[in-house]
């Protein structure tokens, strides 16, 4: 097994020994360096965003004091769910390993599915309504951030 995704795995298995959340490691390298490792913490931190990929982008971020992973790679236990998908680019990575399916983890009750119905315009029914109100009132920090996007180069 390659070692970042022993880690990966150790940490799932670590995880779920403390009680602190459902059966996902991850891992974040960066020039064959370890950056951050780490797993699940939704039941310790009761934060449903604290998946695995999440814990250790915020891990790497704070350590590298960036948020633009690009020269990073990061290995996962298990196919990433569509929020965790999303931090990845979010955070420019150009390379996931990941061992586990999302089919796997459907079969022992963790099942994304339904988001990646919403997703496609295929859900039979949204769990969530969305309600766009106060557009034109609410674009002030969209036109301060172009004003200033344009003083500075990101």
């Amino acid at each position: 097994m390659n070692q970042y995704m022993q880690i990966a795995v150790n940490e799932a298995k670590k995880g779920m020994q403390s009680g602190a959340g459902g059966p996902f490691g991850a891992v974040i390298v960066c020039d064959g360096q370890i950056i951050a490792q780490g797993h699940n913490e939704v039941i310790e931190t009761n934060d449903p965003t604290a998946h695995a990929e999440i814990v250790v982008i915020r891990k790497a971020a704070a350590k590298l004091g960036r948020f633009d992973l690009s020269d990073c790679e990061i290995y996962s236990s298990c196919q990433p769910c569509p929020m965790c998908f999303a931090a990845i680019h979010w955070a420019k990575m150009k390379k996931l390993y990941y061992a586990c399916t999302k089919e796997d983890a459907r079969n022992i009750g963790f099942d994304d599915d339904f988001i990646y119905d919403v997703i496609k315009g295929k859900a039979a029914r949204e769990q969530v309504a969305s309600v766009q109100i106060d557009r034109n009132q609410s674009l002030e920090p969209f036109e301060i951030w172009q004003d200033m996007a344009k003083k500075v180069q990101y």
